[in-house]
């Protein structure tokens, strides 16, 4: 679990630099901030140890590996199997995330695949796992907002 300090606005300046460049070195995020090359480097990994800077695998676009169908699932657990069903999804590499909610359901998953017959699969899978009680799956037709951090990080950057 990341150290949940807040994120100040140097670091969040350093973040929308790194957000618009994700490769740029430390001397260019040095000069578009205005910070020194030592500063950079300090609060960049800094971030890093935090777990404040995720990991280069939500860049990778699951289309490109041949994976074009989202979907988004619903999970209802028998709850004493709570984590060794979270263990089950884990092992199933089309399983892109899994969080606990509240409400009705237990878990939102969100998978992809290759196809609807690969969907059908999967969800077999997922139905299959001792502690799964139940699925309702909708399938992703077009996204309208996609996953963004920058409004956030400019308010903390220049309030």
């Amino acid at each position: 679990m990341p150290n949940q300090d807040p994120v100040d606005a140097v670091d969040a300046r350093l973040l929308l630099a790194l957000s618009r460049a994700p490769r740029a070195t430390i001397s260019a995020l040095a000069a578009e901030t205005g910070l020194s090359r030592n500063t950079v480097q300090s609060r960049v990994s800094r971030l890093e140890e935090r777990g404040v800077l995720g990991s280069f695998e939500r860049r990778v676009d699951p289309r490109a590996l041949g994976y074009p169908l989202r979907a988004l699932m619903t999970v209802q657990v028998t709850q004493s199997l709570l984590g060794p069903v979270a263990a089950e999804l884990r092992a199933i590499p089309e399983v892109l995330e899994v969080a606990g909610i509240s409400g009705p359901a237990d878990l939102f998953v969100q998978v992809v695949a290759r196809d609807t017959d690969d969907l059908y699969r999967i969800a077999g899978q997922v139905l299959a796992i001792p502690g799964v009680e139940r699925t309702d799956t909708a399938l992703v037709m077009r996204d309208l907002v996609d996953h963004r951090l920058t409004p956030l990080l400019e308010r903390r950057a220049y309030p």
